[in-house]
């Protein structure tokens, strides 16, 4: 039986209703856009002056996404179109009547087409090529071998996503221990890296990198300033691994080992065209991020730079291309399916819409109705409290999810990119590893870990529960965490 999480079955129902819940927050959205943009609306929503009840729109529909496919997956399933629908009209329509509809409409315009449209063509750029490469083959899970297939994991998260790298990897991962007694660690662990930690070095590797690639910070800035963290954190975690497999490949042996279903075989890589599309959407977005020629088309007094649009241009020509030239069989294979994709588009154009009056306040400082949370990572004196970033960061990452998490904090640390790359760099780093490594401690940290949840299960291997999950990463990773804060952020 074909392998459907709860957005793959999604994908097998007729979407005319997602369709409308979709154009619900879409004519919502367009009652502030037809507005004029006039000098006010180019100074977008003045935050300073909003109360905190602005955010009970925001924080529901990330509660909504965190309990949806656990406590109540089938209504979810069929009605999370609507559910976003509903979360971002309390926003729209709440926006257009306080703020005015100049002012909402230079809000809502400046992030759905700055920041929505290119982070969702570069979601589905990725999804669409990691689903056209197929691993075919079988290797024997030594420890060794896993401890490889794990580290070949963490690498590929930063070129393809995090989300990429694991439909690519988690069946050959499976594949290589179907004759072990025990595991279930393995898919933990892969979680651990591959779903998360691994994604740590470009834009490409985790959604809140990239948002943060499109408020300013450098393609290489992840890169050149989180590699150190981000091989301590990955060294530390593949050698635990190490060590649990290895005990318990030595406790199997005592053991009756159950006939192997998928004989080891070579392992061997297909739908080589989707590597180089692949190399064209870095060119892509290392393009925008240094070809300025200074020309614009403005909508509404949202202006548009030419490197960014023939940037996203590419992005949907790398989608067909994908499609057009791998061969259907290898995304057979791979159970691809648009659903996850259908439900990311959904959801996130709803978070878009929500975070507009949450960063609009946390713009406001101290100023504004987050003026508490801005001291618990200020000192006295004015200046950041890196390690206080990084454990509120994680903490939300761990169960809401990162990039919008990443949104809020990269905006109450002032939100200036040059700054924060500068000298602030080390607040950014906590702010970026915080989003990402800690989107690890739970099922619904990360998209990816629930995706890889379901297939472990569906192949046969025996899941802890959400909190028995959390065990394993409490006892893993948060003293990893608390030793990584000791040597980074003293």
């Amino acid at each position: 039986m074909q392998f459907m999480s709860a957005a793959e079955r999604q994908s097998r129902i007729p979407p005319r209703r997602a369709h409308r819940a979709l154009a619900g927050v879409l004519a919502a959205a367009a009652g502030c856009v037809v507005a004029p943009a006039t000098a006010r609306a180019a100074q977008g929503v003045d935050g300073a002056a909003m109360s905190i009840f602005w955010a009970l729109p925001f924080v529901g529909l990330l509660l909504s996404i965190a309990t949806g496919p656990l406590l109540y997956p089938r209504i979810w399933e069929h009605h999370y179109g609507k559910f976003a629908a509903f979360w971002g009209t309390c926003v729209v329509v709440p926006l257009f009547l306080v703020a005015g509809p100049s002012a909402a409409a230079a809000s809502l315009l400046h992030t759905l087409l700055l920041e929505y449209i290119p982070f969702i063509l570069l979601l589905a750029a990725l999804f669409t090529v990691a689903g056209g490469i197929y691993v075919k083959g079988n290797l024997r899970g030594t420890p060794m071998a896993n401890t490889l297939l794990l580290l070949v994991g963490t690498l590929l998260a930063s070129l393809v996503g995090t989300t990429g790298a694991s439909m690519i990897m988690i069946r050959p991962l499976i594949r290589a221990n179907d004759d072990r007694i025990f595991r279930a660690h393995t898919v933990i662990f892969f979680i651990f890296l591959v779903s998360n930690i691994g994604g740590s070095l470009t834009p490409l590797g985790d959604p809140p990198l990239f948002v943060g690639f499109l408020k300013g910070v450098d393609f290489f800035w992840t890169t050149t300033h989180l590699l150190h963290e981000v091989l301590f954190v990955a060294g530390i975690v593949l050698a635990v691994f190490f060590g649990v497999d290895w005990y318990l490949h030595r406790l199997e042996e005592r053991k009756e080992h159950p006939l192997d279903p998928t004989p080891d075989s070579p392992l061997s890589l297909h739908g080589l065209v989707n590597l180089a599309l692949l190399g064209v959407v870095v060119l892509a977005i290392l393009m925008s991020a240094y070809w300025k020629p200074e020309v614009a088309i403005t909508i509404h007094g949202v202006p548009l730079q030419l490197q960014n649009i023939v940037r996203d241009v590419i992005f949907v020509a790398v989608i067909v291309a994908s499609l057009k030239l791998t061969p259907p069989s290898y995304r057979e294979r791979n159970h691809f399916s648009w659903g996850p994709m259908q439900e990311v588009a959904f959801l996130f154009l709803a978070i878009f819409i929500c975070i507009v009056p949450v960063t609009a306040i946390l713009r406001a400082g101290p100023n504004g109705a987050f003026a508490p949370l801005f001291a618990l990572v200020t000192r006295p004196d004015g200046t950041p409290v890196d390690a206080a970033y990084f454990w509120m960061t994680g903490m939300l990452s761990s169960f809401l999810d990162n990039a919008p998490t990443y949104l809020v904090f990269f905006e109450l640390a002032g939100g200036d990119p040059q700054v924060l790359m500068t000298s602030m760099a080390s607040t950014l780093a906590a702010i970026s590893t915080g989003a990402v490594f800690m989107g690890a401690n739970s099922y619904i940290g990360n998209a990816p870990n629930f995706m890889v949840y379901a297939i472990a299960r569906h192949r046969g291997v025996k899941m802890p529960s959400f909190f028995g999950y959390m065990l394993w990463s409490s006892a893993i990773l948060l003293p990893t965490f608390a030793l990584y804060t000791v040597v980074f952020f003293r």
